[in-house]
């Protein structure tokens, strides 16, 4: 099942899992960004990350959106080089 660019499918939609190698792909970043669900190994949900234009969020378990912790996304760059 296929959902548009920025809506969110629960896991019920999507019973399979999908791997994608996303190393050659441009996503233009509309208002909202694009946001990731983040799970464990085992498929236990951990929580959403958010990219935007210019800031990152990361919402825990079921925080909604607007209330994570954000961070520019220079930061974020700034800390990977850091701690690769």
């Amino acid at each position: 099942m296929a959902g548009r660019v920025g809506q969110a499918l629960s896991p019920a939609a999507c019973p399979d899992r999908v791997n994608a190698a996303l190393d050659d792909v441009t996503i233009t970043l509309g208002n909202e960004g694009v946001t990731l669900t983040v799970a464990e190994n085992e498929g236990k949900h951990v929580g959403h990350i958010r990219i935007g234009r210019a800031t990152v969020e990361w919402r825990e378990g079921k925080t909604r959106a607007k209330n994570g912790k954000k961070m520019p996304l220079t930061k974020l760059v700034q800390l990977l080089e850091e701690h690769a």
